[in-house]
């Protein structure tokens, strides 16, 4: 699938813009963020996720969605092409030794598992096997006030 046109991609870029001022004005008005450092970080992280993948033509459909019943989250849901996709994002605010998408261990790739049948239970049931899904991961490094995106397409199966 072809990355975003240019106008479609000044309009996400507004779009990001305008949400970084209001954060700013914000945090001048003295509404800033109560969360811990790493909790900011990481929903930074999503947010510049969430824009880039727009960028390259996912059409996303979920934020941080939860089942009452599975414990976790999936960072994000998107349709890319006739694919679903369930995205987990990872942030670091440096590039170590370690990559950040090694952090989505089996424990973690277990959980988006469960959580994606969880969702495609939403669907009619006679639709549900045609629906091609993957599991993608996309690793965000803020580094020197700038994001860089390494994207993983389909990084693990369903099973």
């Amino acid at each position: 699938m072809a990355a975003a046109g240019k106008l479609e991609r000044l309009w996400i870029d507004a779009q990001e813009w305008g949400l970084t001022r209001l954060d700013r004005i914000a945090a001048r008005r003295g509404h800033a963020s109560t969360l811990p450092p790493h909790l900011a970080t990481g929903l930074l992280g999503e947010r510049a996720a969430l824009f880039e993948l727009r960028r390259r033509s996912y059409i996303i459909v979920a934020h941080r969605w939860t089942s009452a019943r599975l414990r976790g989250d999936v960072d994000l849901i998107a349709w890319h092409g006739d694919r679903l996709c369930f995205i987990e994002v990872k942030t670091r605010t440096a590039r170590d030794l370690t990559p950040a998408e090694s952090a989505v261990d089996e424990d973690k790739r277990r959980m988006l598992r469960s959580l994606a049948r969880a969702y495609l239970r939403a669907f009619p049931e006679r639709e549900r096997p045609t629906i091609p899904i993957r599991f993608d991961v996309i690793s965000v490094y803020a580094v020197g006030g700038a994001m860089e995106f390494d994207l993983f397409p389909d990084a693990f199966g369903l099973r």
